[in-house]
């Protein structure tokens, strides 16, 4: 064989090789492509996946803030409408329109066997006896009612909160 003859194969040949190289790179190029499409594909679905598990939670916070401002909003004007009340008693009490009176024990009595020797200037009521309180200790007795009662509201408004949660 002559030089020029291993000279057109070994051109040929290394044709072939670059052909197929460059077959083979557009080959791998594509599917390296396709992976990086797939991997696109897969990322935005759990993006919007995580999107709207985070849109969600969101609603539940906003319904919660929501339910939270008209549950303080109700303990807010129970409170008020209690300290309202609270603040009437103690003026009634304070201008003697209203007078507190404590039940007196009926077998600690001494006088008649338990049984009234005087009538009130007001009617014949043959009941129980009672004794009238000074109004200071009216106004204290008011107060203590009063912290009591804030107390209770308070503990109404979260035990409707621990019954929302469960």
């Amino acid at each position: 064989m002559s030089p020029a003859r291993w000279l057109g194969l070994a051109l040929l040949l290394a044709i072939v090789c670059f052909a197929t190289w460059k077959v083979d790179a557009w080959r791998y190029g594509k599917q390296l492509a396709d992976l990086n499409a797939e991997h696109q594909t897969e990322l935005t679905r759990l993006t919007n996946a995580n999107s709207a598990l985070i849109l969600q939670e969101q609603d539940k916070r906003i319904a919660l803030e929501q339910w939270l401002a008209a549950s303080d909003q109700v303990h807010y004007r129970a409170l008020s409408d209690e300290r309202t009340i609270q603040a009437r008693l103690r003026d009634r009490i304070a201008t003697a329109d209203l007078r507190l009176s404590v039940q007196l024990d009926a077998a600690a009595t001494t006088d008649c066997g338990g049984v009234q020797a005087t009538t009130g200037t007001g009617g014949v009521v043959h009941g129980t006896r009672r004794a009238q309180l000074d109004p200071a200790h009216a106004q204290r007795i008011i107060g203590i009612t009063n912290d009591g009662d804030q107390g209770l509201i308070a503990l109404q408004a979260c035990q409707s909160y621990v019954r929302l949660i469960k």
